[in-house]
């Protein structure tokens, strides 16, 4: 294990999941349980983001880390259209599509935050952070994790100064943190799975390595490490935790376990993961590829068909392997999972012996 978390117990790291599933509970129940994990500052204001920080703070003697979005430029499409036809999508929960607006997530002031908090981790997805945002950040003694998506993202990253790098594959739920888009592809670009990513991108910079996408066993976490990795981060196996934030009708949907998961852009303009249902279905081709905006125009319409208990109105983010995926409280999760990858790695190491 390298050093960044040899601290560790178990290098688990709990994923930031967006919107809701990531709470200070979640987070502090797997630092007390010897992993680490990340708040999700997405969607977050700086002032809930500094009471998310202070909660964590009290209910876990650990570090942990914080995500940020990195916003992307004012994107100039024409949403007009996608907005029209989400009229009849918000009437039949009695509501009314958002303002498809673009902003930064409130980006300046949650980063002066985890500086003046000296967060020891600050991970970045949908780009790569300015080169004075890095210069600060390790000023305030952070380091700093840079999603990747592709070998190439890897490189501009380590240049970059990135002290590590989360590799995300194509199995993980929720939004792919690619840093460019091609609007003419569902899954928005180059795709490449879990494992041949932590392949290429170990054969090209010399940067500890997080891994994540689809893992939910520990198996799959022992696999990854002998892969080369240093931690594994994982969001869906922790989706049904107790102290997870995420919605009943999410929750009941992913115990469910019928459905299977697509890209889509529908609900926010990136290309995501969920469980395919009747949102996604037909209004996936015609969504425009328009970060912030479709997420603020549809989020008005995800809320009341969540409020309603309707499945079929709302993102419901999940990786491909979503299905055998624990739950249960937090510690006891994490319990599993440290579990079986000590099993995992007693099995090759017989078939070595």
């Amino acid at each position: 294990m390298g050093v960044m978390f040899e601290s560790l117990r178990f290098p688990l790291l709990v994923a930031p999941m967006a919107g809701g599933p990531s709470t200070p509970e979640l987070v502090a129940a797997v630092v007390e349980a010897g992993g680490s994990g990340f708040l999700a500052a997405g969607y977050l204001k700086a002032d809930a983001l500094a009471e998310q920080i202070a909660r964590t703070r009290q209910l876990a003697a650990g570090s942990f880390g914080v995500n940020l979005f990195v916003p992307g430029d004012r994107s100039t499409v024409d949403v007009t259209g996608y907005a029209r036809r989400l009229e009849d999508e918000a009437r039949r929960y009695g509501a009314e599509p958002g303002e498809p607006r673009w902003d930064d997530d409130d980006y300046p002031a949650k980063l002066d935050l985890v500086v003046t908090e000296r967060i020891p981790l600050v991970s970045f997805t949908f780009g790569l952070p300015a080169p004075e945002d890095v210069a600060r950040l390790h000023e305030a003694g952070s380091s700093v994790v840079v999603t990747v998506t592709t070998p190439g993202e890897a490189v501009r990253a380590a240049r970059a100064g990135a002290d590590a790098l989360c590799v995300q594959g194509f199995e993980a739920g929720a939004h792919r943190g690619l840093w460019v888009e091609d609007p003419a592809d569902p899954a928005g670009g180059d795709t490449y799975g879990l494992l041949a990513l932590l392949r290429l991108v170990s054969s090209e910079v010399d940067l500890p390595l997080i891994a994540t996408g689809g893992l939910v066993h520990g198996a799959d976490i022992a696999a990854t490490l002998v892969a080369g990795a240093e931690a594994a981060q994982l969001g869906t196996a922790f989706l049904r935790a107790d102290e997870a934030g995420t919605r009943p009708v999410h929750r009941r949907a992913l115990a469910e376990a019928g459905r299977s998961t697509e890209f889509t852009r529908a609900f926010s303009g990136r290309p995501a993961r969920g469980l395919v249902n009747r949102f996604l279905t037909d209004h996936s081709a015609a969504a425009p590829a328009a970060y912030p905006q479709v997420h603020h125009l549809t989020s008005p319409i995800r809320a009341a068909a969540a409020r309603a208990g309707d499945p079929e109105g709302l993102n419901l983010w999940a990786g491909q392997t979503y299905q055998v995926a624990p739950h249960g409280p937090a510690a006891e999760i994490f319990a599993k999972l440290h579990g079986e990858a000590r099993a995992a790695f007693d099995q090759v190491a017989r078939r070595f012996a």
